[in-house]
């Protein structure tokens, strides 16, 4: 159990700080896509892949101690700061972890975007059985409200085969 929050906890130490519950999800979805080892099951949801799990054990690392949550007002809305506390951080250094390397890198180039970048991004993963052009019109369809323009969904197939080649991904191909 203890071995995926620690795989979590990296992410968010190589990260610094996330801002935001939905990009950290999307983080971790992308980074599972690109065959990291991350184990959390994800399902479709209003923004994109979501993972119940994920929310627990961010839960579960801020009543820990080992995550430092902030919550924020803006506007009409609450947003989360996440980063690693030091006793999070000595229990990282306790956990023996295989993560390859490029996780990390992948993991700033991700909190570098946009949390609306990343949901798009994450969507076009989870549907990356379809066609491309399904992928165009599935985008239309269940993120109408999003008003994703076909050069910001160009952009993201993009980002993605970045991702790829930085991670080394052996995950299927998004062209």
């Amino acid at each position: 159990m203890l071995v995926e929050h620690a795989k979590l906890l990296f992410a968010i130490r190589a990260a610094k700080e996330v801002t935001g519950r939905k990009k950290l999800q999307k983080m971790i979805y992308i980074a599972k896509r690109l065959s990291f080892p991350y184990r959390e099951k994800f399902g479709f949801h209003f923004y994109g892949p979501y993972s119940e799990e994920l929310t627990l054990q961010v839960e579960e690392l801020v009543n820990m101690g080992f995550l430092e949550e902030v919550k924020e007002k803006k506007g009409g809305y609450y947003q989360y700061r996440y980063k690693l506390t030091e006793s999070g951080g000595e229990f990282l250094e306790m956990f023996r972890h295989d993560l390859p390397d490029q996780l990390e890198d992948c993991i700033i180039d991700m909190n570098e975007q946009s949390a609306r970048f990343l949901e798009l991004v994450s969507t076009i993963l989870y549907f990356d059985s379809l066609p491309k052009e399904d992928i165009y019109e599935k985008i239309y369809r269940v993120k109408s409200k999003q008003r994703y323009t076909k050069e910001e969904i160009d952009e993201a197939f993009r980002y993605i085969r970045h991702l790829q080649k930085k991670s080394k991904s052996q995950a299927p191909t998004v062209q």
